[in-house]
């Protein structure tokens, strides 16, 4: 998963794209980078780190242009670094591109560029994508390249590239700067545009547009290319479209709570997954005294629990503003490191009372492990887990971390999970230490999303199956990424 930002028509365009990132940056915190064009010149800077650290203003002033495509990094195909921060340049047809996704053929991508030659300078997913592109422009004419030239090219490539992604690209189209942007058949990535006085903007977010006063106009739709050019109305363009698939897991845990996707906010898919855990908690029949959300995107679920619990809902976890999120981390080394520096505790809000604890997910099970290790430092009476998600029971191959099954804390417990969620529940309880845990059924989704959504990560029901040697190439990238 990562972050993406274009804007076409803003003078100085780098300061606004650099406000932009900081804005999605919870989406990639490995690398960062930028790319701006004026006349025929090209800037591009691409570095380890923070947003707010790589472009400052030194940095920032060495920029030109009005057109910019922005990037944060969260590496899911290729290590992560400099080398594989985004944006890419292909000198000819002179081209920028990012995207936020996964390219699940890109092993396969990569073979048949180097048949011909075409060397990869990384080992980033969209890097083959943007040669392809380029190769496809160049197979129709050599310059002058009109809006049915990139359409025809964007067919072809679409034909050769499997993955789920939300591209942001420029070309000199038609006589004019134009930007780009595309989603794949399945518009499984989120991307969003909006406008301001004949200026545009496309983002993974729609927080990004909000922060920078531009008019939030909906989805970059999926299986289409949208063409920009400044002041004059977007065009829309066919290229392959498929079901509508959007990812459970941006409103579960990734996006911000603010955000629009598909024409929901995260927030209020959370406060609903919250009523809908706080039914299946009532049923246990066990008393709490208290509902503590693990900051931050447990906190709508929280509230929804507490109020129909009819009990208090209190901040029992600090958490450091400074450090990174956990579960995008490389490795599990780093993971654990992180979470100690992540949380403190409030310990007045935890002992001596019966403690319900909410977080959106568990994944390998790290964080739930330790935090219910911080907690009984606070000598709680009981201490109970709840997850405003189903078990995560399957890899994602779409552009989210949730890695080989044998690291998911329920493939762990199959056995367990094959006779029930009750008995998985009992097992990752005894397993964490905590009294008990509850968890939401796949089922309990329904409804939620008034629209179908990919829940691959629960259900291993992929919208884009894959083939075997994809499955076995990303694990190996993993493998190799992870350590």
């Amino acid at each position: 998963m990562c972050g993406i930002i274009g804007i076409l028509g803003e003078e100085n365009v780098q300061y606004s794209l650099s406000i932009a990132l900081q804005t999605i940056q919870h989406r990639g915190q490995d690398s960062c980078g930028m790319g701006t064009k004026t006349g025929k010149k090209f800037y591009l800077e691409k570095d380890d780190g923070l947003v707010k650290d790589v472009f400052n203003e030194k940095k920032l002033k060495e920029f030109e242009g009005e057109l910019g495509i922005g990037h944060v990094r969260y590496p899911t195909m290729g290590s992560g670094g400099k080398v594989n921060a985004q944006p890419f340049l292909a000198n000819q047809p002179g081209m920028f591109m990012a995207h936020n996704g996964n390219i699940i053929n890109y092993y396969q991508l990569r073979k048949e560029l180097l048949q011909k030659s075409l060397y990869l300078t990384s080992s980033c997913d969209i890097e083959p994508v943007l040669y392809i592109l380029a190769e496809e422009l160049l197979k129709i004419k050599k310059k002058n390249f009109k809006t049915k030239d990139l359409i025809k090219a964007l067919k072809k490539t679409y034909k050769r590239v499997r993955g789920t992604y939300t591209i942001v690209g420029n070309l000199y189209l038609d006589g004019e700067e134009t930007m780009f942007a595309c989603r794949d058949p399945h518009g499984i990535r989120p991307g969003v545009w909006g406008e301001k006085n004949g200026k545009f903007m496309v983002a993974s977010e729609s927080v990004a547009l909000e922060t920078l006063g531009y008019n939030f106009k909906g989805d970059i739709p999926h299986g289409e290319v949208m063409i920009f050019k400044k002041d004059k109305k977007p065009d829309r363009y066919k290229i392959e479209v498929k079901e509508h698939t959007p990812c459970i897991f941006e409103y579960i845990y990734f996006a911000r709570p603010d955000s629009k996707i598909s024409g929901k906010t995260p927030y209020n898919v959370r406060l609903e997954l919250g009523r809908k855990l706080a039914k299946k908690v009532k049923k246990k029949n066990i008393d709490f005294d208290v509902v503590i959300p693990v900051p931050d995107t447990a906190r709508p679920a929280a509230t929804a629990i507490a109020d129909e619990l009819g009990i208090p809902v209190r901040e029992g976890f600090i958490k450091n503003r400074y450090s990174a999120r956990t579960f995008i981390m490389n490795s599990q080394k780093d993971r654990e490191f992180a979470m100690r520096l992540k949380h403190n505790i409030i310990e007045e809000e935890f002992r001596n009372k019966n403690v319900l604890i909410i977080d959106d997910s568990i994944v390998r099970g790290t964080t739930t492990k330790y935090i219910v290790k911080l907690v009984k430092k606070a000598k709680p009476k009981k201490l109970h887990i709840g997850i405003f998600s189903p078990p995560v029971n399957h890899p994602c191959f779409y552009g989210i971390d949730i890695s080989r099954e044998e690291e998911l804390i329920a493939r762990k417990f199959k056995k367990d999970y094959d006779r029930g969620l009750d008995k998985l529940e009992n097992k990752i309880a005894e397993y964490s230490e905590a009294d008990s845990l509850t968890y939401l059924d796949i089922n309990d989704l329904e409804g939620v999303l008034d629209y179908d959504y990919c829940s691959a990560c629960f259900d291993g029901k992929y919208p884009l199956p894959l083939k075997e040697e994809e499955v076995k190439s990303i694990e190996m990238d993993r493998d190799e990424t992870h350590g």
